[in-house]
């Protein structure tokens, strides 16, 4: 007879209470992209793909969110294709190498806009410094 072993649940990853892993319906919530579609762009997007559980369960890590919502705004603000949004991350500088806040400021045309998030930021650090 095999016993019953109850599911770990979810650990945080900090101590603000963020998960570390999210899995494809609570992503499909927290994004508004439809599961089939998240997978779909991973075949499309071939670095965008979540790490599996043992189980092959994809597991969505926080960083991996917030590609999903590049990759939205980019295809359905932006309307770029498929292949003008993957061009558009490689000259980017794949979307791994830079964080959301550079990858926001490299698709905003606006300079006005892109100064002010620089001041925003700078006054992140001099307060995060204080």
């Amino acid at each position: 007879m095999r016993a019953h072993t109850k599911q770990q649940p979810e650990r945080p990853d900090s101590d603000n209470g963020a998960k570390r892993y999210y899995r494809i319906g609570e992503v499909s919530r927290i994004t508004g992209v439809k599961p089939y579609v998240l997978r779909y762009w991973e075949s499309e997007f071939r670095w965008m793909a979540p790490i599996k559980s043992r189980s092959k369960q994809r597991r969505y890590r926080q960083r991996d969110i917030e590609v999903i919502q590049l990759i939205k705004r980019l295809l359905w603000k932006e309307k770029f294709t498929i292949a003008g949004a993957r061009n558009k991350l490689k000259e980017l500088g794949g979307a791994r190498g830079l964080d959301m806040g550079q990858l926001e400021m490299a698709l905003d045309a606006d300079p006005r806009r892109q100064v002010k998030r620089i001041r925003e930021a700078l006054q992140k650090l001099r307060e995060g410094l204080a």
